[in-house]
């Protein structure tokens, strides 16, 4: 049997159980939810005492919100954890516009700027995005010069690196600039440049200080 249990006020919960005949009872409670959901329920009735003997068993999982930078748009917004998967990520795109960003979790200027590269990503689902966290992949930062976040670059086949540069969120048009200029439809000649000269697959984590936030960076 099956009652579904309603949390509709602070000191009291009511008990719909669906049988042959509905009853509802009233039961003093110490909180409120303010959802409605179904449990499993087992009680006896015992007409002579006109008592109702009933054992309840609920079930409320809490789950945490994803953390702002572990949000994504869609599947062609890509994390990337290690330089192999940088590599990866771009010798597979092909003739793709890919699109990196190198941010840091605690960056607010990183933070205010990407829900509008969400927005971006979903509004051009050709592009490749991907999210580079600065203190996950340090070797590829300190080698790419990355020196201030939130920080783009712009890749496309055999061209290799088309374009690089720091954008805050006000100066977000500038990224819609660069995606107008680059997503054109073409065919490249010759293999996959990706990051060009720079062997990222031999370099060890640096020992550096981690680079300014783009609110206090003057272009």
């Amino acid at each position: 049997m099956a009652a579904i249990v309603r949390f509709n006020s602070l000191h009291q919960t009511q008990f719909l159980c669906e049988s042959n005949s509905k009853k509802v009872l009233s039961l003093a409670a110490d909180s409120c939810l303010s959802s409605e959901f179904i449990v499993s329920s087992r009680f006896g009735i015992n007409r002579r005492k006109q008592s109702l003997q009933f054992k309840l068993l609920a079930t409320i999982t809490e789950t945490e919100p994803p953390k702002w930078w572990e949000k994504n748009a869609g599947p062609n917004m890509v994390d990337i954890h290690s330089t192999h998967e940088f590599l990866h990520a771009l010798s597979e795109a092909g003739d793709k516009l890919v699109i990196v960003e190198f941010y840091g979790t605690w960056c607010a200027s990183c933070r205010a700027l990407f829900p509008k590269l969400c927005k971006t990503a979903q509004e051009h689902p050709e592009i490749l995005f991907l999210k580079v966290n600065f203190d996950e992949n340090k070797p590829i930062c300190k080698n790419l010069n990355v020196k201030v976040l939130p920080y783009f670059h712009f890749y496309r086949g055999a061209d290799g690196q088309l374009e690089s540069f720091s954008s805050l969120l006000a100066k977000f048009q500038k990224i819609k600039d660069a995606i107008e200029t680059h997503n054109t439809d073409r065919c490249s000649i010759g293999p996959n440049k990706g990051v060009g000269d720079v062997n990222l697959e031999t370099l060890s984590a640096p020992k550096s200080k981690p680079p300014e936030s783009s609110s206090s960076y003057k272009k």
